[in-house]
């Protein structure tokens, strides 16, 4: 035991301080030991780096392989790696618990690079005729190998040889990124009193790397009620408030949030008729997004009678700002209103709360007044 470790360190001692490098930069070709299929020289420091074009991998597999064995490989060696990412070491002729040869494996790069290092120490005690390893340009398919983040299409993938490309589904756009798909979302405006409002998609992951603004705008004298639905999820961070996505809300000289994480917001009541809300997503995480649904209120209206042989609708027990009210009379009798007439007329309740106009009243017809009168005058006359 003594004997070895002297010899390993003795080797150490003597090994060249030096590596012959080779590039190889076609997209296939033949590796092999110095001397095969003769012996390999003693003493060997040589390491080939092997570069093919952006979208391809190299595939190296070995025709022959017969180096000296030793223990975990620490005499003479092949090493296979990729940048700093140590792919495999062999030695040996078969493998063993402490040795690995290649045998029909495949070595495949996970880039476009792959080093093959061969070592051989002071001393051979036996004949060892080396390896033979070819190597070639293998297409990569990212659509389908997705182990890195960056290459990873929101919607869709189209790989073709040599490289990739994303697109994205209808009323989306690609992103200058190339990869991320996102939203046209801004100033979607709503002018109705009561609506939904989603993020993109919802309930389905929303797009990345979008900034939507959606604006409700009604008439002065409303006032726009939110309520978020309890299905809330926005990427949020355990320590600080909302560093990625968000939610906002402005509302006159009001601004609430910003609301991120799982807690929806609830009920909002604004005290404007105008409110603009920012929904904003960086470039990672996969969150459901966000429903509310606005209503609004106005000024109210007293609540008015009927006049007098008369009838008004809709009958209700308040009046807001912007409801109308229409009255009719009894069948011989017409509205009036100063030495105007009406069959029907129709009231507004303005944002003040007060009606446009005072209630008219059901006056008798004139021609029914006189049809009336006539048998009395015709007894006063007998």
């Amino acid at each position: 035991m003594e004997l070895t470790r002297v010899i390993v360190i003795l080797a150490q001692c003597v090994w060249p301080l030096w590596t012959q490098v080779i590039h190889l930069t076609d997209i296939y070709g033949t590796i092999k030991s110095p001397n095969f299929p003769e012996s390999y020289p003693k003493e060997i420091d040589l390491q080939w780096n092997i570069t093919v074009p952006d979208g391809y991998q190299i595939r190296l597999y070995f025709m022959h392989f017969d180096i000296e064995p030793s223990y975990l490989c620490e005499y003479d060696y092949l090493k296979v790696y990729s940048d700093s990412e140590e792919l495999a070491v062999f030695c040996g002729k078969e493998n063993t618990d402490t040795e690995r040869v290649p045998a029909d494996n495949v070595i495949t790069s996970p880039r476009n690079v792959l080093s093959v290092a061969f070592r051989s120490d002071f001393s051979n005690e036996e004949r060892y005729s080396g390896f033979e390893a070819h190597f070639s340009a293998a297409d990569v398919d990212e659509c389908r190998d997705r182990n890195d983040e960056d290459l990873v299409c929101d919607h869709f993938c189209h790989n073709y040889i040599g490289g990739f490309y994303c697109s994205c589904r209808y009323g989306f756009l690609l992103h200058s990124d190339n990869r991320t798909c996102k939203v046209e979302c801004n100033e979607s405006m709503y002018t109705e009193r009561s609506g939904e409002i989603t993020s993109a998609d919802f309930p389905e992951t929303y797009p990345k790397t979008s900034d939507c603004t959606y604006r409700i705008e009604l008439e002065e004298g409303f006032q726009i009620t939110l309520e978020f639905d309890d299905t809330f999820d926005i990427e949020d961070h355990p320590e600080v408030t909302c560093p990625y996505d968000f939610i906002k809300i402005h509302a006159g000289d009001k601004v609430f949030g910003p609301f991120c994480g799982e807690q929806s917001p609830g009920k909002i009541q604004t005290g404007s008729n105008i409110v603009n809300i920012l929904f904003h997503s960086d470039s990672t995480g996969e969150n459901l997004g966000w429903k509310l649904t606005y209503t609004s209120t106005g000024s109210e209206c007293s609540p008015l009678a009927a006049p007098l042989n008369g009838h008004l609708e809709p009958l209700q027990s308040n009046y807001i700002f912007k409801d109308h009210i229409t009255l009719t009379c009894d069948p011989g009798y017409s509205l009036r209103q100063g030495d105007k007439e009406f069959e029907h007329y129709q009231i507004e309740c303005q944002r003040d709360g007060k009606w446009s106009s005072d209630v008219p009243l059901c006056k008798k017809n004139e021609s029914q007044r006189r049809h009336r009168s006539l048998p009395r005058i015709l007894t006063n006359q007998s």
